[in-house]
Formats: C-alpha cells, structure tokens, sequence
C-alpha cells in the first residue's frame, strides 16, 4: 500500500483498493452470476460514460486509493475500454491497474495491456472440461478462454484462475486445476458459491464452503503447505510441494476475510459500495451529474467510507429482503 492513503473507514480499516465494474452486460451467463435468461440490462444513459469513470478514479486516488481493478460484467464488452485504460494509466499516484476477464474477448488485446502495464489478471475459469464449461457458462466459448489463457501464460502475465466451486457442477475439476500449478507459477483461486445469481441462494445451506474445499485439496495433496497470506487477501494460500503455483481458497460466502478488507466496489451505474454484500449504496450517478464540485463528491465519499458496516454478515442483516442481485450488476 502506498505511504500516500490516508483513507480510513470508522473501523480503522485502511482503504486502498478500488473495484470498479465498467459494465453491467456479459457474453456469458453463468449459473452462479445470473438467471439462464439473463438480467435487464441498464440503459446507456444510467451507466456511466468512461470520462465520469475517469473523473471518479481522480478524485478517489487523491484521496489515498492506490489500486484499480476493473471488472464487470465483462470488461470487454464495452467498446473502447482501451482507450479508458490508457486514460487511466496517465492518473498520477495510481499504482496498480489490474483486470478480471472471462477471457471470451480478452486474447487480442494482451499485447497492448502488457504496454500499459497492466499485468494482472484474474481470469473467471470454473472448469478445464468443455463440456462442464458449457453447462455452467450456457455457451460454448471454452476453446477460446482456454487460448487466452494459454497466451497469458506464454506472456508471462500475473495469472490468477478464479472458480467459483459448485455442488453438481465442477467439484470434479478442484484436482485438474490444480495440476495447473504444477507447471505453471499461477495461482488457482477456488471460491465459495454465493447468492449473487438473480436467483438468490441455490442450496439451504452452503454445501462447498472453505473447509470441504480444503478438505477435498488434501485428499490429493496430503503434503498441502499453509503459506503466509499476502496483506488484506481475501484467498488462504497454499502450496503442493514443488509446484511452480499456488492455490487460494477465498471463503466469500463465510466471509473470514472481512476484518482487513481494503476494497471498495463502483458499479457500472454509478453506485459506491463498502461491501459487497451491501444493500444499494450511495448512489453518486445522478449527484455528479447534477454539477456537484470533485470536493463534494469527495466528501460524499467519506462520509460512506464513516458508515461502513464491519463485515459482511452486518452489511446482510441491514438489507431489507435477501440477497437476490446478480453479480453483473454489482461488479464482479
């Protein structure tokens, strides 16, 4: 984190880490994100346009943010998100750029991010079988996800495989992508299913969480080595002896990780959460666009930051109904 963040929430927590979701649209429709039918789309003119993006980046890095990860939807649906990156990368005292992808659009434009520093990239894969691919994804893009990442790591990119973990869906795939690591120095992310489908919860009760995740690593890997977890990770660490890679298991749902969370969350719509388990938030779309000054919008941004809720189970008893979002629309 850089000495520059002088941004705290009412816990102490220092905030460093934007998540900003470019679009709320995506080329796939994965089971644990949305309905097969898909989510209403926002209209072009409640999203917000990339120079009020820009605009909002300025104003939260003056203030201490030091790292922009964009996410969406899918990134690279949105037309010119390149020439917004690049846009981006002039921001002084924004360190770090970072992008998650499903990978269906990405491969073509990895020489450009390379030129622009743009390194690390989290890439959505839940399985390496076309087949299961199709059934979680509902369409037939795996030959081209499994491209882009073949190129990201010929490239030599920072390579972090994201899978969500699924009763019925791709349990069977915990052991194949972690023979990834083997060979290649990525990290191999597996995450606990969430609510965030546009359904609401799947099961009674979650059915995966951490501790069978782990449990099921081990039976593989007996030997599985606990590694020190980075600053304010939100992934446990481990390692199979040898291994070029590393394998994180991220307890979304059971929310472990809550006590030294550094992120914030801008949605495509313009609305700032605190958490991700958040009901709405402060919505500073329609106030920016009404005139307000970068100091008022800075101090609309603090006076957030000073109501965080302390963790993820706090955020989910203030809402007033369940959880039912799609994930699309929050920002992935």
């Amino acid at each position: 984190m850089s000495s520059q963040s002088l941004l705290f929430d009412n816990h102490g927590r220092p905030l460093s880490y934007l998540r900003l979701a470019v679009t709320d649209r995506c080329n796939l429709r994965c089971f644990y994100c949305m309905p097969e039918e898909g989510v209403r789309y926002l209209p072009k003119s409640q999203v917000l346009s990339f120079e009020e993006m820009e605009r909002l980046v300025r104003v939260l890095v003056g203030m201490g943010i030091n790292k922009v990860r964009i996410t969406g939807g899918e990134p690279f649906v949105r037309q010119d998100l390149m020439a917004f990156l690049r846009k981006l990368r002039a921001i002084e005292g924004l360190d770090e750029i970072a992008l998650t992808t499903n990978g269906v659009l990405t491969a073509p434009h990895l020489p450009e991010l390379n030129d622009l520093g743009i390194r690390s990239i989290n890439l959505s894969l839940d399985t390496l079988d076309r087949q299961r691919f199709l059934k979680i994804t509902r369409r037939d893009e795996f030959d081209r996800v499994r491209q882009t990442l073949d190129a990201l790591l010929e490239q030599n990119f920072d390579v972090k495989i994201n899978a969500v973990v699924m009763e019925g869906q791709n349990t069977d795939d915990l052991h194949p992508l972690t023979e990834l690591t083997r060979q290649y120095p990525l990290s191999v992310r597996f995450i606990e299913e969430m609510p965030f489908n546009g359904e609401g919860s799947h099961y009674p009760k979650l059915i995966w969480n951490y501790r069978r995740i782990l449990d099921e690593l081990q039976q593989f890997y007996p030997d599985l080595q606990k590694l020190p977890d980075p600053a304010f990770s939100t992934a446990a660490i481990y390692q199979v002896p040898g291994y070029a890679g590393t394998v994180g298991i991220i307890a979304a749902f059971s929310r472990t990780f809550c006590g030294t969370c550094n992120r914030i969350r801008l949605t495509a719509q313009g609305e700032l959460k605190t958490c991700l388990y958040q009901h709405g938030g402060l919505q500073i779309r329609d106030q920016m666009r009404n005139g307000l000054s970068d100091e008022q919008l800075a101090g609309l941004f603090l006076s957030a930051f000073k109501n965080r809720p302390f963790d993820g189970f706090e955020a989910e008893r203030l809402r007033p109904d369940a959880v039912h979002e799609s994930m699309t629309t929050i920002g992935g």
